[in-house]
């Protein structure tokens, strides 16, 4: 635990004058109160009080029940590198004294704790895409305008990433000053679309570093007279944003890499060093296991990896895009098969987790992963044969055949799925769990009572 009165000294000598104690509601938007830093040892105090019923999908507190109290995480904090006027440390929330079902990070922290008994830490790295745009009269558009010059797509492209320097260098150079270890980013195949690859550490840090960047890319964009936006399909003719989630379990005595099978490569998510090493072997038992687990509730955990309506819209082989959507559609695993919920990398030892997507609540998703994953351990599941082959491709019997399923289509099938889990109905607790359920079901249905332009376009004048 940080030295409060040490810290306050550190903070103002940067000259910090504001912290903020943030928590994440259902969503993953960071919510706080800004306490002077004069205050800090009050807020490290749970002074802080929210009423945080009136926030999505965080509990049934009325207005005539007590507030949570929100305690910051001070041996997290980060000083804004764009405005160091501010200071954010992750909080948790509590209630009468105990901690609150709602607080997504304790539910991922309760998961660590497990993974702890099993004598494992689990270490994440994130692949973050996102849109940037700038609004015009006739909606938004890429701020780079030769980005609209393509045919099919601008992905990796060494010219419109040059021209986004605005944007990407702030970032690369903000995320290495807080230390994170940029080692590349691009333009991704979506016009205005951009990747930053960064790397690893211990999962609740990288879900706290991922409430960073999100406001840090904000930023950037607003000072181009732009915003980023991490709607996961905000085109129907373009690419998704995923938010791949790479993920390995060490061992706590040694730090060793617990899904390395001994055919050599670095260990751990996030790593960039390309080897060539044979399959079988590559990974070890613990790996396949957990990824059994992952597996074995996939369908479940879609309606928190792919949290929205918008999100099953990224979820197509095609759509209306030109090109193949490169998006996880199956639920089977493969090694270098970016068509499969699950991979198996090569050049890194980690379990790639690739329908997670870029409107994901980063605790929330993280937890249940991990959960479902320590159920492969501890059932020592075993994964069903790899899938290496383009299934984009495949009929439905050739997918039957090798026991290839579909994963939900939906939101309301996701959702369904989670409803039905009695495994994550105890990960989550009765009370979070009905409540995101309902929650989710409510988008779900207000989606499907709305007439969209398709609709009027296709049948207004049909008859």
């Amino acid at each position: 635990m940080a030295d409060i009165g040490q810290l306050q000294q550190e903070l103002t000598a940067q000259g910090v004058r504001y912290v903020f104690g943030a928590y994440t509601d259902v969503h993953g938007v960071p919510k706080s109160k800004c306490v002077p830093v004069e205050h800090l040892a009050d807020a490290a105090a749970g002074s802080e009080l929210y009423t945080v019923g009136a926030l999505d999908g965080m509990g049934e507190l009325g207005p005539n029940e007590d507030e949570c109290s929100g305690v910051p995480d001070l041996d997290e904090i980060t000083v804004l590198p764009w405005d160091r006027r501010y200071a954010v440390a992750p909080a948790n929330l509590y209630f009468h004294g105990a901690p609150y079902p709602f607080d997504f990070r304790r539910l991922l922290q309760n998961q660590v704790a497990e993974a702890a008994t099993l004598g494992y830490r689990m270490n994440m790295g994130v692949e973050p895409e996102l849109y940037v745009l700038r609004e015009t009269g006739s909606g938004p558009v890429p701020w780079i305008p030769e980005d609209l010059v393509n045919a099919p797509t601008r992905g990796y492209d060494l010219e419109t990433t040059v021209l986004a320097d605005g944007f990407l260098s702030p970032m690369v150079g903000y995320m290495n000053e807080l230390g994170w270890d940029v080692y590349s980013f691009d333009h991704e195949g979506g016009d205005g679309q951009y990747e930053f690859d960064f790397g690893y550490t211990d999962v609740v840090r990288m879900a706290d570093r991922m409430l960073i960047f999100r406001l840090m890319a904000k930023h950037v964009a607003r000072t181009l007279g732009c915003f980023a936006s991490f709607m996961p399909k905000p085109f129907q003719d373009g690419f998704g944003s995923g938010a791949h989630l790479n993920v390995s379990l060490a061992e706590l005595q040694t730090g060793k890499n617990a899904f390395d099978g001994g055919h050599g490569g670095r260990p751990g998510p996030g790593a960039s060093d390309l080897v060539s090493a044979p399959r079988d072997g590559a990974y070890s038992a613990v790996a396949s296991q957990f990824t059994a687990g992952v597996l074995a509730h996939g369908a479940a955990l879609m309606a928190v990896l792919s949290p929205t309506v918008n999100s099953y819209k990224r979820l197509m082989p095609r759509g209306l895009m030109q090109e193949i959507s490169w998006a996880p559609v199956f639920q089977a695993w493969g090694h270098n098969n970016r068509t499969l919920m699950c991979r198996l990398p090569i050049n890194r030892r980690c379990l790639e987790v690739r329908s997670a997507d870029s409107a994901v609540n980063f605790y929330l998703a993280a937890a249940l992963v991990l959960a479902a994953g320590l159920d492969g351990i501890r059932r020592e599941l075993k994964p069903p044969e790899p899938v290496n082959s383009d299934t984009y491709k495949m009929t439905e019997d050739e997918l039957a055949a090798l026991g290839v399923q579909r994963l939900p289509r939906t939101l309301g099938d996701a959702v369904t799925a989670l409803e039905e889990s009695e495994f994550l109905q105890k990960v989550l607790g009765s009370e979070v769990h009905a409540h995101y359920v309902r929650l989710k079901r409510e988008e779900w249905e207000q989606y499907n009572t709305v007439v969209s332009e398709w609709e009027v376009a296709k049948y207004l004048r049909l008859w």
